[in-house]
């Protein structure tokens, strides 16, 4: 899919190009390429002269070739976006090319992101431009702000780590912990630690990204002072997973604490039954014996004061146990 983004009074449009004449018709500041075909690689490069690497999005590429400026003046930059799925969360790498020193190329002053599947963040920056004009004035803005979105992002799913572990903490500290609800709590927190790693990844992937460009010096004053806000908010995230992390470690020790109290109540059971159980064994042991001379063979209930002596020998350690609050 191809899309271009022009500016109109401030304010950002979108359209769907699908052939290579309404590719011309448009002089975008952003034209974003998601699972872009073979196709719509050529009327980029036919259009505005650019190719677009074979390796653009791939994860297993050189660090030196995440962060890098050709000799034409276009600088690349691979950087990873966070989608907050419930059951599949994920980064998604997006490549981004942007000229603004060879004014003598149709690709300068243009944005073109390339990408396999939808990005929460971009999603999130159009809307906002729709909304506020004059958010957006150059390809190095919409830059920014995408970095910006995805910062804005990774904190809004940050709020939704603390409300579920904020659930989770009421079901372990409620006291009542089950091994269904235990198990519930352990899966619960073992999702919002894995997000929270992944955000924390992704801010500091974000934060290189945005060092890179502050570096490259293609940033003017105000977009200079933009970006060190953009760093600023990162530090502060990375302070809030730390948080979590804590967090997420006293709630898994609790209730790992919770499951090893419910395992030593059984086995207290069963401690207590087999020494309850001692006496009246030994009872047994004693009846059984062959001994010549017992009284109470003769006896006309003399088994049944044998039974009656095993079930007294057990109820009393029983009632002894219950007496120190070992059964309940």
């Amino acid at each position: 899919m191809l899309n271009v983004f022009t500016l109109s009074n401030g304010r950002l449009f979108q359209e769907e190009i699908e052939s290579l004449q309404e590719l011309e018709q448009f002089r975008p500041i952003w034209v974003d390429l998601e699972t872009p075909t073979p196709e719509e690689k050529r009327w980029v490069r036919q259009h505005y002269g650019l190719s677009i690497p074979e390796d653009a999005m791939d994860d297993d590429i050189e660090e030196s070739a995440r962060f890098y400026e050709e000799d034409n003046g276009d600088l690349h930059i691979r950087s990873d976006f966070l989608v907050a799925d419930f059951d599949e969360p994920r980064q998604v790498r997006v490549a981004f090319i942007v000229n603004q020193a060879n004014e003598q190329l149709r690709s300068h002053g243009v944005l073109f992101s390339i990408h396999d599947e939808t990005v929460p963040a971009f999603r999130l920056l159009r809307l906002r431009a729709r909304r506020m004009p004059g958010l957006l004035t150059d390809a190095r803005e919409v830059l920014l702000k995408l970095f910006d979105a995805d910062a804005e992002y990774c904190a809004d799913t940050l709020e939704g780590i603390y409300d579920d572990l904020e659930a989770a903490s009421k079901k372990v500290l409620d006291g009542n912990v089950g091994d269904e609800v235990a198990s519930e709590v352990l899966a619960a927190i073992a999702r919002q630690e894995d997000m929270n790693g992944r955000i924390r990844r992704n801010m500091m992937d974000t934060r290189r990204a945005v060092s890179f460009l502050m570096r490259s010096k293609m940033l003017d004053a105000e977009q200079f002072e933009e970006a060190r806000q953009i760093l600023r908010d990162i530090d502060s995230l990375d302070g809030h997973t730390t948080f979590l992390f804590d967090k997420i470690n006293f709630l898994m020790d609790a209730t790992v604490g919770f499951i090893n109290i419910n395992q030593n109540k059984i086995i207290k059971l069963f401690s207590v039954a087999s020494v309850a159980l001692l006496p009246p064994t030994l009872v047994a042991s004693v009846y059984g014996m062959n001994f010549k001379h017992m009284p109470e063979l003769d006896w006309k209930y003399g088994y049944a004061w044998g039974i009656l002596l095993m079930i007294a020998s057990a109820a009393l350690p029983m009632l002894y146990f219950r007496r120190r609050g070992w059964l309940k």
